[in-house]
């Protein structure tokens, strides 16, 4: 990210011409903390620099390095979890990744919103706008098939494309603006200052443009910091830290000049991570009637825990597991009167077969120390 000069060099144009010496400015996701420096070389009064990640212990570092400690107040926690002693004038929240639909992104950005924003204050970014193309790009294709299609043994392992083929990535080869098969569309628009749902469904429909084989979608994002102050990670632009996302479709499909394709996009939020489901309909120029391809692609088909989302149904009695019974010790024995080591003794005395010796308990008490103790 700090070598993102073209994403960091838009922030600072959006602070100077939104922070001033009387501006509080919360900073989401902070990181090792270049955006609160920046908020203050701006001249905010105050920042409070928020992440949950240990990173932030680098970032007080910065801050004193570069004269901003009496200025920066650092929390290592999540802004959904957390109270401010005043609301923001500014919230930057700057957190997302290939795709903004992130973890707890747009959660996040809702919950604070609402609570930590002063009234007339501003969000960066204000708004962002999702693009779609459906692309020849079999180098991106052939990283989701190739090693269950071809194999050197004769053995068909073809039943992986199911799974496979229902999953989206940052592809490893750039695509560019000569692989599209049709002009970009924009399938969502992201408005954080009216923004109430962590969901988002759109579509959009191209006419191709030129024949090829087309593979699958590739989708971006536009951010919009302020009027004027934006950054894109769309194919062709210069290159960001994001690159951008490829949904494949289930098979290839020849594409002639004239035939349609639509596709509604989905991703809805469950628990920290977002599934996707896209549905792709192809139709031959002058046979509106009879689709040339037609698929429904969803990550949840490819996701190895699927047989897991029982558990998050509202009727579902959960009971901890074994895992969950040894973290509910550990938790238990946090009662400001255990040490790391103690509670490590203790649960090993309970669970002897759990941890392969006193290191490996010490490692896990301490690991949940870090999340959870004050």
């Amino acid at each position: 990210m700090i070598r993102d000069s073209i994403r960091t060099d838009a922030y600072a144009r959006a602070f100077r011409e939104c922070i001033t010496t009387d501006s509080v400015v919360l900073d989401m996701g902070t990181g090792v903390g270049i955006l609160a420096l920046l908020a203050c070389q701006y001249g905010a009064r105050k920042v409070y620099a928020v992440d949950p990640n240990s990173a932030i212990q680098v970032a007080r570092d910065f801050a004193v390095a570069n004269g901003y400690e009496d200025r920066i107040e650092f929390i290592q926690d999540m802004t959904t979890r957390i109270t401010l002693p005043e609301q923001a004038d500014v919230i930057v929240a700057a957190m997302h990744g290939v795709l903004p639909m992130f973890e707890q992104n747009l959660a996040s950005i809702i919950d604070a919103r609402s609570r930590l924003l002063a009234p007339g204050g501003r969000i960066i970014p204000e708004k962002e706008t999702l693009w779609a193309v459906p692309v020849e790009s079999p180098e991106s294709y052939d990283e989701f098939v190739l090693p269950w299609s071809v194999n050197s043994y004769g053995l068909d392992m073809q039943g992986a494309l199911r799974f496979t083929t229902n999953q989206w990535r940052r592809p490893k080869e750039k695509i560019t603006p000569e692989q599209f098969l049709a002009e970009p569309a924009c399938w969502a628009t992201l408005d954080y200052g009216i923004l109430e749902s962590t969901g988002v469904i759109g579509r959009a429909s191209w006419t191709a443009t030129r024949a090829g084989s087309g593979h699958g979608l590739v989708v971006w994002f536009d951010t919009f910091l302020l009027e004027g102050v934006s950054f894109s990670n769309a194919p062709g632009a210069p290159e960001l830290v994001f690159g951008h996302a490829f949904f494949p479709w289930r098979e290839p499909v020849s594409i002639s000049p004239g035939d349609t394709i639509s596709v509604e996009l989905r991703a809805d939020l469950f628990g920290h991570d977002y599934f996707w489901t896209w549905e792709t309909v192809v139709l031959e120029q002058g046979r509106a009637k009879k689709p040339k391809a037609k698929f429904k692609q969803s990550s949840i088909l490819g996701a190895a825990a699927s047989a897991n989302l029982h558990k998050r149904a509202h009727e579902h009695i959960p009971k901890l597991n074994d895992e969950g019974q040894v973290e509910q010790l550990v938790l238990s024995l946090m009662d400001g009167e255990n040490s790391i080591e103690g509670i490590a003794t203790k649960t090993i005395a309970q669970f002897p077969n759990r941890f392969a010796n006193g290191d490996d308990a010490l490692t896990f008490a301490a690991d949940l120390s870090e999340r959870y103790s004050a």
